[in-house]
């Protein structure tokens, strides 16, 4: 039940400090009560993106997951990454006692800073490390077109 608000607080329409934390700790162990009940359907990766000359560079750890199980989907400004890491079920939840780690879908998608030679990207996976290396579009780089005849 609220706290009945003094003549003060009524009269100038101000709260209490005490009051607003009070409300402020109670909002916070609803959305952390909602999340424990309700996870999120899907996991986002951590990534580390950065760049060098030639190249942005994308890593990501995607260990527990086959490579033809991952999905890298690639565009001239954006890069989309999509798998889904299978946990083994022949442990029951009772007989848990940390059970930390991540099992089902994830994907994340980043948005790149500059554009990326589509055609000239690759992706390879190493001891769980997914490295994705974009080479940049060189801007200034011109070339002169023969014009042939009929």
């Amino acid at each position: 039940m609220p706290k009945k608000r003094s003549f003060f607080e009524r009269l100038t329409g101000s709260v209490s400090i005490a009051d607003e934390i009070e409300n402020e700790l109670g909002n916070m162990h609803q959305e952390e009560e909602n999340w424990i009940n309700n996870p999120p359907e899907e996991g986002e990766l951590n990534v580390d993106v950065y760049q060098n000359s030639n190249e942005i560079v994308i890593k990501t750890m995607v260990a527990g997951v086959k490579p033809e199980d991952l999905d890298v989907a690639i565009s001239r400004d954006m890069v989309t990454i999509k798998g889904k890491r299978e946990n083994e079920r022949t442990i029951s939840d009772d007989d848990y006692f940390h059970k930390e780690l991540y099992w089902g879908g994830f994907s994340r998608s980043i948005v790149l800073p500059e554009e990326i030679d589509v055609d000239a990207a690759e992706a390879v996976e190493k001891h769980g490390l997914l490295i994705i290396r974009l080479p940049k579009l060189d801007k200034n780089r011109s070339t002169r077109l023969k014009v042939r005849g009929n």
